[in-house]
C-alpha cells in the first residue's frame, strides 16, 4: 500500500500488484514480471527494499516501512519509466 500511494500520480493504484515469492515480496506492474518496481527483503532480521534502475536491482536497507517514503523518487522514476515506455508503444501503434 505504500508504494501504492507513492507512484499513484503515474500510475493507478489498481496496475500496482503486490507477488509474494519464496524469499522477496515483488511490487510489480500490471502484475508483469518484467515490469518490477520494487522487492521487499523482509525474511530476515535485516530487512532491505529492492530498487530498480533499469535491469538492474539496488537493496537498500530499511528499518522500517516508513523508510520507504525516503525512496520515493526512485520509485517514482520507475514508475514513470513504464508509463513513457507504454505511452511509446501506443503512439508507434498502427
Amino acid at each position: 500500500m505504500v508504494v501504492r500511494a507513492i507512484v499513484r500520480d503515474f500510475l493507478k493504484p489498481a496496475r500496482v500488484i503486490m507477488r509474494d515469492q519464496k524469499s522477496y515480496c515483488g511490487i510489480l506492474v500490471d502484475n508483469n514480471n518484467r515490469k518490477p518496481l520494487g522487492r521487499l527483503w523482509f525474511n530476515r532480521t535485516v530487512k532491505y527494499l529492492g530498487l530498480f534502475d533499469g535491469e538492474k536491482e539496488e537493496k537498500v536497507k530499511i528499518d522500517s516501512l516508513g523508510e520507504i517514503y525516503d525512496y520515493a523518487d526512485r520509485l517514482r522514476a520507475t514508475a514513470e519509466e513504464y508509463l513513457a515506455g507504454a505511452i511509446a508503444v501506443a503512439s508507434a501503434a498502427p
